[in-house]
């Protein structure tokens, strides 16, 4: 198995089973080749949770309890200037707030540490979630390798914290309180294939997902259900699926719907009774306009086909998107055919849909198709 194999497979084992954060925290700096490793979320109210290596554990227990968290810039900054991939801080900061960083002079240096680079996003349900990774005095800097090393892992990192956070970093004992405690619609899959058990919320979005013959999911929209075929055959061979987040566009009224698709790894099948995958749904744009940025995080859009992305849920034919970001019609063109693999829709217009977050009862209009 793989490098990346393996550590995937530790983070989506952690996803739920949190006690093993620490330990996978650990795996994560080593293979990204950084001092710390850390992984927090930020509630609406600045509530931080945190999962981090041991040797800046206490840095970060000093920071959730200050006021200083408050003023944080790094998490918004990031999400403006780098939404798409890991950036240092000296990319998202000028060279005075670099120097005068309160935060860096009371809960990095002290610590031993003095670079940082992270990643950040907004899950569907408003959180912020921030991947904090940190270099000890005395080290260069994050290189840009190591950035591309931290971007492949993205996707992986994004769905397991996603996971955690929905779940408060609390570990779940049995398969009935995990789904419980999602506050999301979810279901777990078997080894089979098969849907072996739903909580409520998940079976209050029937017909749009519902349970077929053989008790297997069964999605409104042809190009979703397919997604769902495929990543549960990969899963049976032990394969990773390509794509893990499945789009479900927009109809008769109904919002879109986000499918995350989380591996059952490791020493989380003795609590889900051997199944291979917990299935949780959000709806887009829940808390407020969607953002771009999750979608882009979760449909693992590199950021060349995420700013493609961005232009065409403007309403940009290809044309103009080639013209805006100054790249071929051919490149912007084989972008949007990515992007629409990635995100199961077969049209631009369901895509631009699903990307906007409007509630329509068809996909009409005169979009061009690819």
């Amino acid at each position: 198995m793989s490098a990346e194999g393996t550590l995937a497979d530790r983070l989506y084992e952690a996803a739920l089973v949190p006690e093993l954060w620490t330990e996978t925290c650990e795996r994560l700096a080593l293979e990204a080749g950084s001092s710390t490793a850390s992984i927090f979320t930020i509630d609406g109210n600045g509530n931080h949770r945190y999962v981090t290596t041991p040797n800046i554990a206490d840095a970060f227990a000093a920071f959730v309890k200050s006021e200083h968290r408050f003023t944080n810039i790094r998490p918004m900054r990031g999400m403006e200037r780098s939404p798409f991939s890991f950036a240092r801080e000296i990319d998202i900061m000028s060279s005075e707030e670099f120097e005068e960083d309160v935060i860096r002079r009371k809960f990095l240096l002290p610590y031993g540490m003095e670079w940082e680079a992270g990643w950040a996003f907004q899950e569907p349900t408003g959180h912020i979630v921030v991947v904090s990774m940190m270099l000890a005095r005395g080290l260069a800097h994050f290189s840009d390798e190591q950035l591309a090393r931290l971007d492949l892992l993205k996707p992986d990192i994004a769905r397991a914290a996603y996971m955690s956070s929905r779940l408060a970093f609390t570990e779940a004992r049995s398969m009935t309180e995990t789904l419980s405690l999602l506050g999301l619609p979810a279901a777990v899959i078997g080894d089979g294939g098969q849907a072996v058990a739903m909580n409520p919320e998940m079976e209050a979005l029937t017909p749009r997902i519902r349970a077929g013959a053989g008790d297997r999911l069964v999605l409104e929209g042809t190009g979703a259900n397919a997604l769902l075929d495929e990543a549960i055959e990969r899963y049976k061979v032990q394969a990773s699926p390509t794509v893990q987040s499945l789009p479900m566009p927009a109809r008769d009224g109904t919002p879109p719907l986000i499918l995350h698709l989380l591996p059952i790894r490791r020493a989380a099948r003795d609590i889900f009774s051997r199944s291979m995958a917990v299935l949780a749904v959000t709806q887009v744009g829940q808390v407020g306009p969607p953002d771009m940025r999750v979608l882009c995080g979760l449909f693992d859009l590199t950021p060349a086909e995420a700013r493609v992305a961005r232009g065409i849920a403007m309403a940009q034919t290809p044309e103009m998107a080639a013209a805006a970001l100054g790249i071929s019609l051919e490149t912007a063109r084989s972008h949007l055919k990515k992007i629409m693999l990635k995100t199961g829709t077969t049209r631009q217009a369901e895509l631009v849909l699903l990307l906007s977050g409007l509630n329509a009862p068809s996909f009409g209009g005169g979009q061009q198709d690819v």
